[in-house]
């Protein structure tokens, strides 16, 4: 039996504060003993990279990202997004220096995503951030978010776990703090 091709994707910029936060999972997460088939990538602001990455044809998908949502600082989620809602309204354009994961979804849609099978599942673990620091920007998590890296880790690879044993069947989505 062959294994579930599975990609965590972490994103975000190391220079704006906790926008990092999915850039340091994926330092971290890679370090660690994974079932085959798991792929662990620092795709930071490289959207373009991220986009052709996802046409690869992986069985799922879990982006890891600074999510803003209203919660605590370091709040941890789970969102499993309705990929059919993706709007094909505006540009799919990706800024090259930036990274908006929403452009990302909507460029691999474009380019025939959903057809060719590459958007099979999408989880997205995100973080609450504390702060995205001044405009000048900021080097290095806020000690709340650092926390939550730490707790993000025992969540993805549980979540990796019920991917390979459930194999597409949906997960839940689920909401942890």
């Amino acid at each position: 039996m062959t294994p579930q091709r599975i990609l965590v994707a972490g994103i975000g910029n190391i220079f704006l504060g906790d926008d990092g936060f999915g850039v340091a999972v994926a330092q971290r997460l890679a370090r660690h003993a994974l079932p085959e088939g798991v792929q662990v990538v620092d795709f930071g602001i490289r959207g373009i990279d991220l986009a052709y990455a996802l046409l690869d044809g992986y069985d799922a998908t879990i982006m890891v990202d600074a999510t803003a949502r209203g919660e605590a600082p370091g709040t941890l989620y789970v969102i499993e997004p309705e990929l059919d809602a993706l709007s094909e309204v505006g540009s799919p354009a990706i800024d090259t220096h930036g990274m908006d994961p929403v452009k990302v979804l909507r460029m691999v849609k474009a380019l025939g995503g959903n057809e060719s099978g590459a958007l099979n599942r999408l989880l997205v673990v995100g973080c609450e951030p504390e702060t995205l620091g001044p405009e000048e920007g900021q080097m290095g998590l806020s000690a709340t978010v650092e926390g939550a890296v730490d707790e993000a880790i025992p969540l993805i690879e549980s979540l990796i776990e019920r991917i390979v044993a459930e194999g597409h069947s949906p997960v839940s989505a689920a909401k942890s703090g």
